[in-house]
């Protein structure tokens, strides 16, 4: 009993028990525990499939449209904006250059995988359909880049409704749908190891079919090296641009860090964040109290990454052809898809996992995946918390202390 209770309050446990049940399941030859499994994957990729466009669309209405312009803030606002959008899109660009470089093999998944949805035509004539007739047209037909459209421009038009009190209204409304699909996501995060038994299982049946699953090593080696490259190579530059010390800066911000890559939630590391923040920077509260907590929504770099490099990995696995200027796109839907992801459990695996089965495209590799998303997770994590530092040392040094209040701790380097 006890042991149970063990494994019920330790995730890695579960996941791992979960695993070799479905290894067994899979290679056992046991026809009823392969159908179980099986079964298990489809009602599960049916599950995202119904609830990926309302969550993409409400995520990204509400983190634009809870945030307001505050008299002198206005500024700040718009160079955090300015910031966050070019760092989580350098991201994506980082990982779209690694997957050109490193060309991940593919998996060659059996030709029993789930067909496609309007995947067969190219994918500019699948954008050709990207001003929907009507607004409930893309989350019936799961046009996920409509869907994304909708989503950027409820939001901002909310920014502008004159009535105040109407405003506010609306903004609650889709605050209260957000909370409700949150409220389900959550449920099914608490089952997701019986998906993945499911995803485990469909996968080793088809590799007993001949599929081969080296791809995989050469996936998630762009995904880690793209989180390394802008962690240590691309903001550190920024830095230095901004005539800051890099590594003086992360040095200071090592609690912080820490935290947000053990916990693998950088909500969850706020507090510690702005703290450290405040006490090892001298940052300016009136900055870091702004600043940190609008990152922590809107400046996902690690999740950039994961989405690009996950949603091309499967397209071109399942038969997508992959050209620069699909590459291009979904730089820029990862970067808009990673702002939108606030506030969802699991974050970038949920995601981009709904962002697939909206489109049609069979996500049995994520059941692959999965188990290795905890390492790659609290590598994210920590990207994420380290790059909303940067952002907020930059603004604090720029745009938020008059000269006499600068503060004394040596960031800056000597001449």
């Amino acid at each position: 009993m006890d042991y149970l209770k063990k494994m019920r309050h330790n995730p890695l446990l579960v996941y791992l028990f979960v695993i070799i049940l479905a290894l067994f399941s899979g290679f056992s030859g046991i026809h009823i525990l392969q159908s179980v499994g099986l079964l298990i994957s489809d009602i599960f990729v049916r599950i995202f499939r119904c609830i990926s466009m309302p969550i993409i669309a409400l995520s990204i209405i509400v983190t634009l449209a809870s945030y307001e312009n505050n008299g002198k803030m206005k500024r700040v606002w718009r160079k955090a904006l300015l910031y966050t959008i070019s760092t989580t899109m350098i991201a994506a660009t980082v990982s779209c250059l690694l997957y050109l470089v490193i060309q991940p093999s593919n998996v060659n998944i059996s030709a029993n995988a789930a067909p496609l949805v309007g995947m067969q035509m190219s994918y500019i004539q699948h954008l050709s359909s990207l001003i929907p007739v009507n607004f409930f047209a893309p989350f019936i037909d799961n046009q996920v880049i409509s869907v994304l459209l909708i989503g950027l421009m409820v939001g901002i038009a909310i920014r502008f409704i004159p009535e105040k009190e109407a405003k506010i209204t609306v903004i609650h409304f889709f605050k209260g749908l957000h909370g409700l699909f949150f409220v389900i996501t959550k449920w099914i995060v608490a089952i997701l190891p019986i998906g993945l038994y499911g995803f485990v299982t469909s996968t080793i049946v088809q590799m007993k079919n001949g599929i081969n699953i080296t791809g995989i090593g050469e996936y998630l080696m762009v995904v880690v090296l793209a989180n390394l490259i802008q962690g240590f190579i691309i903001l550190p530059i920024w830095l230095k641009i901004n005539k800051l010390k890099p590594f003086t800066v992360m040095k200071k911000m090592l609690p912080a860090l820490t935290v947000a890559f053990f916990s693998k939630s950088s909500a969850g590391t706020l507090p510690v964040t702005i703290n450290t923040a405040e006490k090892n920077l001298n940052l300016n509260p009136k900055i870091s109290r702004f600043i940190l907590p609008l990152c922590t929504s809107i400046n996902m770099n690690g999740c950039a990454a994961f989405i690009f490099a996950t949603v091309i990995f499967l397209m071109q696995n399942h038969g997508v052809v992959i050209t620069s200027s699909v590459m291009f796109i979904w730089i820029i839907v990862a970067t808009i898809a990673a702002i939108g992801n606030a506030g969802v459990p699991m974050g970038c695996f949920f995601l981009s996992a709904s962002l697939l089965s909206g489109m049609g495209v069979p996500i049995v590799l994520m059941g692959i995946i999965l188990p290795f998303y905890t390492v790659i997770d609290m590598i994210e994590t920590a990207l994420n918390v380290w790059s909303d530092s940067c952002v907020a040392t930059v603004i604090d040094k720029n745009y938020g202390l008059d000269p006499i209040e600068q503060p004394t701790v040596d960031l800056l380097p000597q001449n």
